[in-house]
């Protein structure tokens, strides 16, 4: 099989995959707020608690990520696919919705689902990517649903599944 059909293949299955769709935000240098729209999000240890996310190392904002010492990541609300396709795209991600420096200075997005504050506590090289891996530092949980990613489709968790797991 060649590398270019196998990387084919691999991109249906993982997204066929549900997962669940973060922002994960944080300042450059100059205190300027950054964040992209990412599903390789993925939890690690509960003593301590740590998180995984990983970047492509294209991102013009990977400096900021990885050097920066922390960042946020934001768990999205089932209603928020617009917000979601803002932070994926190259526009002023931060002009299109409500946010605040929280204590440990990170831009916190309103109206998500739950927000993880993190430092820094490893990063790994690996293939294309940087793997981030975060201690969670502060935790905030919101009375919402959060959204699903799958099949290259993102949005509310169906209200059928929730009869299913009761």
């Amino acid at each position: 099989m060649s590398k270019e059909v196998a990387q084919q293949i691999f991109k249906e299955v993982l997204g066929n995959y549900p997962t669940g769709v973060t922002i994960v935000t944080t300042v450059d240098a100059e205190g300027t707020p950054v964040g992209l729209t990412v599903n390789s999000f993925a939890s690690v240890s509960l003593d301590p608690l740590l998180v995984l996310w990983s970047i492509d190392h294209k991102v013009s904002s990977i400096k900021a990520f990885t050097e920066g010492g922390k960042f946020a990541i934001h768990i999205l609300a089932g209603e928020q696919q617009e917000l979601c396709k803002t932070f994926a795209s190259k526009v002023d991600r931060f002009a299109s919705c409500d946010w605040k420096l929280s204590e440990n200075n990170l831009p916190v997005i309103d109206g998500v689902f739950a927000v993880l504050e993190c430092k820094t506590f490893q990063t790994v090289e690996a293939g294309d990517h940087t793997i981030l891996i975060g201690e969670v530092i502060n935790i905030e949980k919101f009375e919402k649903n959060p959204m699903l990613y799958h099949r290259r489709e993102f949005g509310p968790i169906p209200e059928s599944f929730y009869s299913l797991v009761k």
